[in-house]
Order: C-alpha cells, then sequence, then structure tokens
C-alpha cells in the first residue's frame, strides 16, 4: 500500500534551498519514492490552514518512507535543510488500489 510523505515549507535561503532540492531528490529516487507535488500555487478553499509551497511524495510502502528518511542519503539534504527552509513534514499511509 503506498505511503506519502507531506511536507508544508518556508524558503529561507534560495541558494541553500538549491542544494536541498537536489540532494533530497536523489535520495528520494534511491528509496523508490516519486514526487507528485513539488511547490506550485496553493489555494485555501476552506479553514484557516495557509501553508506555504506543499511538498507530496510517493513510496511504494511506510517502511520505505522510513527507511529513506532514516537514510543516509537524506542526512546529506539534513546538513543544509534547516538553513534552506523551516517544514512540517508528516507520513501517511495511502490506500489500496
Amino acid at each position: 500500500m503506498p505511503a506519502y510523505i507531506i511536507s508544508d515549507v518556508t524558503i529561507r535561503d534560495e541558494e541553500a534551498i538549491d542544494i536541498y532540492r537536489t540532494r533530497a531528490a536523489a535520495s528520494i529516487a534511491q528509496h523508490g519514492g516519486r514526487y507528485l507535488v513539488r511547490g506550485g500555487q496553493v489555494e485555501v478553499l476552506e479553514g484557516k490552514w495557509h501553508p506555504g509551497p506543499l511538498i507530496v511524495v510517493e513510496f511504494p510502502d511506510m517502511e520505505r518512507a522510513r527507511r529513506w528518511y532514516a537514510s543516509a542519503e537524506y542526512a546529506a539534504a539534513l546538513d543544509v535543510r534547516d538553513a534552506a527552509l523551516s517544514c512540517n513534514l508528516i507520513l501517511v499511509d495511502g490506500m489500496a488500489s
């Protein structure tokens, strides 16, 4: 069953974000993930949540998503993440097709 990493980000540094994106994207691909949403316009339809850019990454399952998050490859991206952005990050189980 697929699993999804969902992140709401606030960009702090445009130069650092380029480094983070490159490293994060490589680590995601190495662990079988793929981007479904990577930024883009957000339109609030209801409620008080006004997120920044949203990122949604699909992994084959929860275990692969957890392995990615704990991986050495993603740790290399984390070296610059705090300079690049702040974020809220969640992992959610998807539905079987």
